[in-house]
């Protein structure tokens, strides 16, 4: 089973993928392998922010219904 990575680990590997490429060190092959593997962390991460945003919302949308009680 793989090991779930965390929401922190996984936007400071983006953060370290947009420093390689905007370096312009990395092959062309590494880079487009890279960019790759950059789109899907960006993807996984805005879904987890996404999640988040829900349960915010009816978070505080069930503290707003209790207080008016």
């Amino acid at each position: 089973m793989a090991k779930k990575i965390s929401f922190e680990d996984k936007l400071e590997e983006l953060e370290n993928i947009v420093k390689s490429l905007e370096s312009g060190d990395a092959s062309l092959d590494e880079s487009l392998k890279n960019f790759g593997h950059g789109v899907d962390l960006y993807k996984d991460c805005k879904k987890y922010l996404t999640e988040v945003e829900k349960k915010v919302t009816l978070l505080t949308k069930d503290l707003e219904e209790k207080d008016f009680e």
